[in-house]
């Protein structure tokens, strides 16, 4: 036995075999049938009372069908017949362990399946409670657009009833057409793997705004299966914001008038002083006539951003030629340029008549504040150059320069409000921070782009594409 790795304890009597194997843990038994005192057929219904997992081999010189039956009844694994050979002793035995090493994979199987059930179990308990829990919103839908999960915040933030559950079409809980088609053409595929959801503000009855923000669910093969989809209540903000526009509409409009009154004011004293010719108190005039004019057009843009921002735009958009609406602003701003001896001229070719629906006074202040900044901040001497070109369904209106340039740390903030680059060139010009702001507001109400191209010493391009209008 010592070849098979076996550890071996032997016994003359069946009733000294129980008593070893009270003290010892064994895993078979070699079990004769004819012994003196208790036979092995009541040894094994014993063993098998006490430890039904001991396999017993049966070991007998009267191998009748009827024994081995008994034998097999009784729970017993196999029996030897005698007389037998070491070989024949050797391969039951062997047949034995194979059966014991199943047996203990089978068990240890079984032990990781329930430790892993356990663990998935613990593992969806954690993230129910991590979903439950988070403040925002949550729901996801399936490729039909269904809701198949949503938290309680979710629930909480659209005043849905508190039994409302999954299983219904996303538009039954967030009746907002624009962002329901979009959650369906993410769950459906239709963007990039891995392409968000745009960020989609909502307005729902009572005030309430929300910010919902999505990506793809993806399958282990690639396959979309559905798309999640976060919400942010913003009605504050929005309150927030509406209250600063109109708080800074009411500041703008009681300081516009006085300001005035002392622009006017300083321009008659000027006038005036012309004739005596003061040169020191007439320089001091002239410097203060020109704070009141950056101060009335601060006013001016603020005045702008809070209508851009509230939504409300002078007029009702309608068809405007962008050609006839440049060439009449560079005809304008000429003068300006020709004080500097700067060239500006509008490179529109004849055959191009790009008409775009628009408020023509939104279109004036985007092009016309464009070119100023042009003019601004290119030295004298230098161009401005004015291009139209037309690209598939939009029309895109280049304002190049050789000026100043804008150096690459500064142009992602070029757009921010009261945002100016100051340095030895800019540091006399004067300006207010909020001009291209202004700008890039106008040209997103009207579904387009802004960019911009500069380089420190070479110029700027400002890059401005339209819609046309269909």
């Amino acid at each position: 036995m010592k070849r098979m790795n076996c550890q071996v304890s032997t016994a003359p009597r069946g009733d000294e075999a129980l008593r070893i194997m009270e003290e010892s843990k064994f895993a078979i038994v070699l079990l004769d049938l004819k012994m003196p005192g208790m036979d092995g057929m009541e040894v094994l219904q014993h063993i098998h009372e006490r430890d039904a997992s001991v396999l017993v081999i049966i070991i007998t010189g009267f191998a009748t069908v009827e024994t081995a039956i008994e034998a097999m009844k009784k729970g017993a694994y196999d029996f030897i017949p005698k007389p037998f050979e070491p070989d024949h002793l050797r391969i039951v035995m062997r047949r034995a362990q194979e059966k014991l090493r199943l047996r203990r994979e089978r068990e240890q199987l079984m032990l990781e399946r329930q430790r892993t059930l356990f663990d998935l179990d613990m593992e969806k308990s954690r993230i129910r409670t991590i979903i439950e829990s988070l403040p925002n919103g949550l729901v996801v839908t399936n490729v039909r657009g269904q809701v198949v999960l949503m938290n309680e915040a979710f629930i909480r933030h659209l005043g849905l009833p508190p039994d409302k559950g999954p299983g219904d079409q996303i538009e039954n809980y967030i009746p907002d057409e624009e962002f329901c088609k979009l959650v369906k053409e993410v769950s459906q595929g239709k963007g990039g793997d891995n392409e968000d959801l745009t960020p989609c503000e909502i307005a729902l009855p009572g005030d309430r705004y929300f910010l919902a923000r999505g990506r793809p669910i993806m399958g282990e093969d690639g396959e979309r299966m559905g798309a999640v989809i976060t919400l942010v209540n913003i009605t504050a903000m929005k309150v927030l914001d509406q209250m600063k526009s109109e708080f800074v509409a009411k500041v703008s409009h009681e300081l516009r008038s006085p300001l005035s009154t002392i622009h006017e004011q300083l321009a008659m004293v000027l006038s005036d002083m012309v004739k005596e010719n003061p040169e020191k108190e007439q320089h001091i005039l002239s410097r203060a006539k020109e704070k009141t004019q950056g101060l009335i057009s601060l006013i001016g843009d603020l005045l702008d951003l809070s209508r851009i921002e509230s939504g409300v735009m002078a007029h009702e958009p309608k068809p405007v030629p962008v050609d006839e609406l440049l060439r009449s602003i560079v005809d304008f701003l000429g003068a300006r340029a020709e004080a500097k001896s700067q060239s500006l001229v509008a490179e529109i070719p004849e055959d191009t008549r790009p008409v775009v629906m628009a408020d023509i006074i939104g279109l004036e202040s985007i092009f016309g504040n464009l070119i100023a900044n042009a003019i601004n901040y290119t030295p004298e001497g230098g161009e401005i150059r004015v291009i139209v070109q037309i690209t598939g369904e939009n029309v895109v209106v280049k304002v190049a320069d050789n000026g100043f340039g804008i150096e690459a740390r500064h142009q992602e903030k070029i757009f921010d409000r009261f945002f100016r680059v100051k340095d030895d060139n800019t540091r006399y010009i004067t300006g207010t921070g909020l001009g291209l702001p202004i700008v890039k507001g106008l040209v997103d109400s009207l579904d387009g782009t802004i960019a911009v191209d500069s380089a420190p010493g070479k110029g700027s391009t400002f890059i401005v594409r339209l819609p046309l209008e269909n």
